[in-house]
């Protein structure tokens, strides 16, 4: 075996421009929402093809002002996949509708979509399907189960009567800059939101952002005035129209939430939004070396490209052949003790405490918990070169064949 090396999983890759331009923001005086936070916000919009996008502290913020902004709460449901991240579902539960879980297509890591179809009744307001591993989901087949239900829906207010059926708001926090169809991320569902958390392609720190595609009878400008009360405790002036001279009043408008995104961390975006073209062309040169290398007859790797979608490159998501989940923790294991941090995405919400006192259980998904027991996450970002990826290969066919290292 090769000299024993230490591969991180998932470190951010930042370069001294960034740097500059957060320094930058810190000389300016100006380090909370301001006009580098919405000069980001203008690049975001551009950069996905809408006429406007909203910064937040998170994709999850994202998803629940979304829902809170479209009158999302008690008595209704929303529908989620039970293969994700706890945000997807816990927003829900914020909001104090009712979480209603999909399991996953057989061998698939996305929502099975005629069980999506059927969850969908009367009460059903929202679907927040999930972008896993940044490759965006058959929006088309989502809005197909939303027509073929229509007839069920009820709108609770204005906002969901402007567009009389089943709203979908995408858990994009993955797939920002993925295709579908010719179409970028951000431009398939109704709402979308992304994360820009220090893991992701994009990395704000901490931060998300979201999109929109209808404005529910209101137009863009005041659709983007409502996230931006419901992000800064329901004030009618943010603290950048605040500072110009002599005017202090302003008006609370909702007992709102706290939410919003810092120029320090736009600063840090802006610089990350201008490289990541490139940043991308790098994901897939790894995706394609990692394909080539990997003994594919114990191991299968989730598709990045297809005849009409390219993903995000965001996470490489695999599954063991034929090994069960202790052979799946014991691979983990033995990389570990080679230098390589693997990951496992994701424990199906079920599984958690938190979900079980809600009356979940594992049990009603089986194709989730069958994904769920031979799959590791290999590294897979900007920083990792072609002779990390080499020596991670060479480690996990070692270890696939059941030969020691």
């Amino acid at each position: 075996m090769d000299e024993l090396r230490n591969i991180p999983f998932s470190p951010p890759d930042i370069t001294e421009e960034e740097i500059n331009e957060v320094v930058d923001a810190l000389r300016s005086g100006w380090i909370t929402t301001g006009p580098k936070t919405k000069e980001f916000e203008k690049k975001i919009a551009e950069y996905v093809g809408v006429n406007k996008a909203v910064c937040l502290n998170s994709a999850t913020a994202a998803m629940e002002l979304s829902l809170h902004i479209l009158g999302v709460g008690p008595g209704d449901e929303v529908i989620t996949s039970v293969y994700t991240y706890t945000a997807s579902a816990s927003v829900i539960h914020h909001v104090g509708a009712k979480i209603v879980l999909v399991d996953t297509a057989t061998d698939s890591f996305e929502m099975d979509y005629d069980q999506l179809e059927k969850a969908i009744t009367e009460k059903t307001k929202a679907i927040i399907p999930v972008d896993i591993a940044g490759v965006i989901c058959d929006y088309d087949r989502i809005y197909q189960a939303v027509e073929n239900k229509k007839h069920l829906f009820k709108a609770n207010n204005s906002k969901q009567e402007s567009i009389g059926r089943v709203i979908v708001i995408a858990d994009a926090a993955h797939s920002f800059g993925a295709i579908r169809n010719n179409k970028k991320s951000g431009l398939l569902a109704d709402i979308t939101c992304f994360s820009f958390h220090a893991v992701k392609n994009l990395t704000t720190a901490e931060g998300g952002a979201v999109v929109w595609r209808h404005t529910f009878g209101m137009s863009n400008d005041e659709f983007y005035k409502e996230y931006m009360l419901y992000s800064l405790h329901g004030q009618s002036k943010d603290a950048f129209s605040k500072m110009q001279k002599g005017a202090w009043e302003y008006d609370i408008v909702y007992p709102a939430f706290k939410n919003n995104m810092t120029d320090v961390l736009a600063a840090l975006g802006l610089i990350q939004l201008k490289r990541y073209n490139d940043l991308l062309k790098r994901r897939f040169e790894i995706i394609k070396l990692y394909e080539s290398l990997l003994e594919n007859s114990k191991i299968k790797v989730i598709k990045h490209k297809g005849d009409n979608y390219r993903s995000s490159g965001h996470l490489l998501l695999c599954n063991l052949l034929d090994l069960g989940i202790e052979e799946r923790n014991l691979v983990i294991l033995k990389l570990a003790n080679v230098g390589i941090s693997t990951n496992v995405h994701y424990k199906p919400l079920p599984m958690f405490t938190a979900y079980k006192n809600l009356g979940f259980d594992i049990k009603n998904f089986p194709n989730a918990f069958k994904q769920y027991s031979n799959e590791i996450t290999l590294p897979l970002y900007t920083l990792l070169s072609d002779e990390d990826v080499k020596y991670l290969t060479s480690c996990i066919n070692i270890i696939l064949k059941g030969e020691e290292l």
